[in-house]
């Protein structure tokens, strides 16, 4: 697995209201060299600064709240959406396709295996200034 070398504006926000899975995913997002921030909640994020600074965004389908591809259509709505992953541990095949008419960038199953985390990441951060990002690369 190859590190990218990152430069320090480029921030991966993780999303996930379980505590373990979102501090594996930091943790795997920082091993592969890239600086991260987590919230165990979408309304966290909103109400953070970071939101503003995110280069791309991981966050989980299924949370209590607003669900990950909702937290995806509210940061569309309010401006250009950050290049997104979503994860999920639930096969959901209608969420899926619903996530690809709203145009994320990739739909991953849990658990996440590093080498596809990183490719995912990588594609959504080099295409992240794309007037139109196709989307999504399910995976």
């Amino acid at each position: 697995m190859e590190a990218l070398g990152m430069s320090d504006d480029l921030l991966i926000v993780i999303v996930d209201d379980d505590q373990s899975a979102r501090e594996a995913t930091g943790d795997l997002v920082r091993a592969l060299g890239f600086q991260a921030v987590e919230f165990c909640s979408a309304a966290d994020l909103l109400k953070s600064e970071e939101r503003g600074r995110m280069t791309c965004l991981i966050a989980d389908v299924q949370m209590p709240g607003m669900n990950g591809l909702d937290l995806y259509l509210q940061l569309s709505a309010s401006g250009t959406p950050p290049p997104t992953v979503l994860m999920t541990a639930y096969r959901d095949e209608a969420m899926r396709e619903r996530a690809v008419e709203a145009g994320v960038d990739f739909y991953l199953e849990k658990p996440l295996e590093a080498d596809q985390l990183l490719a995912c990441v990588r594609s959504a951060i080099e295409h992240r200034d794309e007037p139109a990002r196709q989307g999504p690369r399910p995976h």
